[in-house]
């Protein structure tokens, strides 16, 4: 793809408030961004948060992929989502499970470039067994970290880990 990978910024602890008992001596166990792109690239299905016109919150999964350190998915101009992103690039993208979390808090932006579509569709069909055609009335879209947060819920209070994108 000729979209250059993202620089990822260092993991630091994510902010607690100290009702979450952890004790501020203790060895924190910080998650590696290896351990994010791992599940993303591994995760099947994604949740996608989007907010409405009126302000009221929508949520859905998609299919996506993760490709060069970012998330890539598509979605139909007319469907909920897509309208919301067509009103208001700010999403929330986080995987199913609560034992291994991942939340992206960004931006999304639109790609068409046929070269890089052809790469996104290849990926995307070794991955679903489906391979998608480009059709202009669909979004295919792009996440623009602002923040992400991943723990495991196991070992919450020492693996919170946050990264922070400019």
């Amino acid at each position: 793809m000729s979209e250059q990978a993202q620089i990822v910024p260092q993991a630091e602890r994510l902010g607690l408030d100290t009702s979450y008992g952890f004790d501020s001596n203790s060895k924190f166990n910080l998650l590696g961004w290896d351990w994010v792109s791992e599940r993303m690239e591994q995760a099947r299905n994604y949740w996608v948060a989007t907010t409405r016109p009126d302000g009221k919150p929508h949520a859905a999964p998609v299919w996506g992929i993760w490709f060069d350190q970012t998330f890539y998915f598509s979605t139909g101009s007319t469907s909920r989502k897509g309208r919301n992103l067509i009103a208001n690039p700010e999403i929330v993208v986080h995987l199913e499970s609560g034992d291994e979390v991942v939340i992206f808090e960004g931006t999304i932006e639109s790609f068409s470039d046929s070269i890089f579509f052809a790469r996104f569709a290849e990926i995307y069909h070794s991955k679903y067994d489906f391979k998608p055609e480009f059709d202009p009335s669909n979004l295919y879209l792009k996440l623009n970290p602002r923040l992400v947060m991943a723990w495991l819920e196991s070992d919450f209070v020492n693996s919170a880990t946050r990264w922070r994108f400019r």
